[in-house]
């Protein structure tokens, strides 16, 4: 099985500056034309694997609160 690490603070900045400055016509670039928030992938690479599990988890957990209101309120 495959161990999750955080990047090195040197892959951070490659991978920030790449989100950051897209070459023309990469899919960074693509994604970014298409209206896709980068800055929101930074954010997400600042945090250590267990960060973005955690908080997928609380979203997860939020979502279904808000599932099953809606069910208590049709019913």
């Amino acid at each position: 099985m495959k161990e999750w690490r955080p990047l090195t603070p040197e892959q951070l900045a490659r991978a920030e500056d790449r989100l950051r400055h897209p070459r023309p016509g990469s899919r960074i670039e693509a994604a970014q034309r298409y209206g896709i928030d980068l800055s929101l992938v930074i954010r997400h690479l600042r945090l250590s694997p267990a960060e973005r599990a955690r908080e997928m988890q609380e979203l997860i957990q939020q979502a279904e609160q808000v599932r099953g209101a809606a069910r208590r309120k049709r019913g």
